[in-house]
């Protein structure tokens, strides 16, 4: 029975070794295709970098896809580095999709705006139900407004518009709370591994793996239910963004991604793929080299930096005017009888002058740190403060 087990261990070692190089080299290919799209596109962002509150979340986004193309290739190249690739990549992860929640706020026009348009829908869907309830049951309004409110939890899942301003904080903190979750259990597999208790990829209860896992998994899928919620609540006002391509196009990286390593894991655990570590480490990496790439041509039309290439005429910039005409033809009703009617509209646009790069970047660096470090510390202070609370109450 040994003998058969070694014969099939080293059938299996035969195997990575005959298709390792050959895998390296296509990975590679995919990898570099990614990087040359992407750092383009991110070049092109820099070079025209005309709307600050939206290009830097837009640049820390789209550069997800080098981070996880390099890294790939670093850990399918040598499995040594595997652990710590996938420790960086985890970390990015987590703050890409924070700035993806960052960037649709500022495509609305900031936090303020983002209150006042929840706040707006929050009196006028309140004010349907309780003309509904009126209706239907009678009584007083104040106290069917406190019964609603103080119905808030239950409202977060049934009915979120009603949450108002509070709907942007539940949604901060869930991206927030990934963020800080993510960096930690990466950290933390680290040290697992160092004693030799983490078991990438074993779901056995005396590993760190699967608990890891479910921690994991229970952070990213609130972090995502919260991140839908607040979609629906203001995809209205970011219809000019098509917000739907850009919603679809960064979750299949990350989540993708993500149930792809698990889903992985779990067929080498059922003996479906080789139950073999380099193995199984080798092929998520491989898929993700390739996945980058298509991530990368979707970005450029996705998060296209076009539309920063010109700025609104009532800035008075120098750059060339530039006026664009459109023609439809409508039909109007007159005398009981239909007839066509020419709509003109012209929209005058102001060609961006190139910005410098370097001051781009220091843009992004220094106010999305001090972005980021005020969202984690806020974060924190409403974790802590209803622990607080209980230890004083107790």
């Amino acid at each position: 029975m040994a003998g058969c087990s070694s014969h099939v261990v080293s059938a299996y070692e035969d195997a990575y070794t005959y298709l390792h190089h050959p895998a390296v080299i296509i990975g590679g290919l995919f990898a570099l295709v990614a990087l040359i799209l992407s750092l383009f596109l991110i070049l092109q962002h820099l070079r025209f970098y005309t709307n600050p509150a939206e290009q830097k979340w837009i640049v820390s986004i789209v550069f997800m896809v080098p981070v996880y193309a390099t890294e790939s290739v670093i850990s399918l190249w040598n499995p040594r580095f595997s652990l710590a690739c996938d420790i960086l990549r985890s970390c990015y992860e987590a703050f890409a999709l924070y700035s993806f929640g960052r960037y649709l706020i500022a495509c609305i026009g900031g936090e303020t705006r983002v209150i006042q348009l929840l706040e707006n829908e929050s009196r006028k869907r309140l004010g349907k139900l309780l003309l509904e309830r009126g209706e239907g049951e009678g009584g007083g309004e104040e106290e069917e407004e406190e019964e609603i409110h103080q119905k808030s939890f239950c409202n977060f899942f049934f009915r979120p518009y009603l949450l108002g301003k509070d709907l942007l904080t539940i949604e901060k903190f869930g991206l927030v709370q990934y963020m800080i979750l993510k960096t930690l259990c990466a950290f933390l597999a680290l040290l697992l591994e160092v004693f030799g208790v983490y078991g990438d990829g074993e779901f056995k209860w005396y590993y760190g793996y699967p608990y890891i896992t479910v921690v994991m998994n229970f952070s990213q899928m609130w972090a995502l239910y919260c991140l839908v919620h607040f979609y629906n609540a203001t995809h209205e006002r970011l219809r000019p963004i098509k917000p739907l391509a850009k919603f679809i196009s960064f979750k299949a990286i990350v989540f993708a991604t993500w149930w792809q390593g698990v889903g992985i894991a779990l067929l080498c655990a059922y003996g479906v793929l080789p139950k073999h570590g380099k193995m199984q480490t080798a092929l998520q990496d491989f898929f993700i080299c390739i996945e980058m790439a298509i991530a990368a041509v979707a970005h450029v039309f996705v998060f296209s930096a076009e539309p920063y290439h010109f700025l609104p005429v009532s800035e008075n910039r120098k750059g060339m005017v530039s006026a664009e005409t459109t023609k439809a033809t409508l039909k109007v009703e007159q005398s009981n009888e239909e007839k066509p009617a020419m709509v003109e509209k012209t929209e005058t646009q102001v060609e961006a002058p190139g910005t410098s790069i370097k001051e781009s970047v220091q843009d992004i660096v220094v106010e999305g740190g001090h972005r980021v470090l005020e969202d984690v510390v806020l974060t924190i202070n409403q974790a802590i403060g209803p622990m607080e609370k209980g230890v004083t109450k107790i």
